[in-house]
């Protein structure tokens, strides 16, 4: 890290004390031409990859899921079964990586943890109020720190989006901080529920006040709104992690969530992450889907490729 680089961070450290400096900084922030973001995303989205790097990314892409549900009717069987697909996705094909995470209710996060422990295989859980964030702080502070507890070892938080837009960005962050803190060492996803905040500069804003925050990752939404993850959403997203690095020498992850169905839709986000932020963005470190119905599409275009015939849709258990 640079001297340049430790002085613009200790700098940007300090924009907490003050809701004054948060809105001086996040409102300086460049805006984001719509029609020129939707119009690269849209450009990005024809790219095609073909034979051995597609099943490169089809790999890479399953290695990236954190397998999600997060229903009411979830049962200790259904995320044990939930759990044990995520280790073995293909139990045909030994050869087929395992997911990145399983993401569940705090609830269920001890009966997940009984099947990963020790698999490398993440257990994140979603936490503060999810979806709607909206509760006393000790309240989402309590369920963070239950989760953690219980074996998660990512947590999942909603920002307060209300709190957001109404320009009380101190509020926002001063959460973020506190769940970093009850989160301890699990790494912290900060969603920011983008298809509520109305506008790209909001999109952009909100970015780096979880970054600011503290976020290990920038997650779009909750998958329980109408509008979940987009392409042009995605790409200011990672504009401002790619940016946050530059000004500080911390590396961000970024995790699009909800509507991400099919291998086409999959890869395309592979090639916007890197054409837009490289090669350091794909590793499921650092990028991830979250996704339920996306796992099943990108093992049926994997078998096709390795066997050369579509396995049926019932091939896969059902998730």
């Amino acid at each position: 890290m640079t001297a340049t680089t430790t002085s613009a961070r200790s700098e940007l450290s300090e924009l907490g004390r003050s809701e004054t400096a948060l809105r001086t900084f996040l409102h300086g922030l460049p805006g984001v031409d719509q029609v020129g973001a939707e119009q690269r995303a849209a450009q990005l989205g024809t790219r095609s990859i073909k034979t051995t790097a597609k099943a490169q990314a089809i790999d890479l892409a399953i290695r990236m899921v954190d397998l999600t549900t997060l229903e009411g009717a979830d049962t200790p069987g259904k995320v044990r079964a939930l759990a044990a697909k995520a280790l073995r996705p293909d139990p045909a094909d030994p050869s087929c990586p395992h997911v990145g995470a399983v993401c569940v209710y705090p609830a269920m996060v001890p009966y997940v943890a009984e099947v990963l422990r020790g698999s490398g295989v993440h257990l994140a859980s979603v936490a503060t109020a999810f979806p709607s964030g909206q509760a006393p702080l000790e309240i989402k502070l309590a369920d963070t720190r239950a989760a953690v507890a219980a074996g998660a070892d990512e947590i999942d938080m909603v920002i307060n989006r209300g709190a957001f837009l109404a320009g009380r960005y101190k509020e926002v962050y001063d959460e973020i901080v506190a769940t970093k803190e009850a989160a301890g060492d699990a790494h912290l996803k900060v969603i920011l529920e983008t298809g509520e905040l109305a506008t790209y500069d909001n999109v952009r804003r909100a970015s780096w006040l979880a970054m600011l925050a503290g976020g290990d990752f920038i997650k779009t939404s909750t998958g329980k709104v109408p509008v979940a993850a987009t392409l042009p959403v995605t790409l200011v997203m990672l504009e401002a992690v790619r940016d946050f690095r530059a000004a500080t020498g911390r590396q961000v992850g970024v995790k699009p969530a909800g509507g991400i169905k099919n291998t086409k839709d999959a890869i395309k986000y592979l090639v916007m992450v890197n054409e837009t932020v490289g090669a350091d963005w794909l590793d499921p470190d650092w990028f991830r889907f979250g996704a339920s119905s996306l796992l099943n599409d990108l093992l049926m275009q994997r078998t096709k490729l390795t066997t050369g015939t579509y396995s049926g849709p019932d091939y896969f258990t059902l998730d």
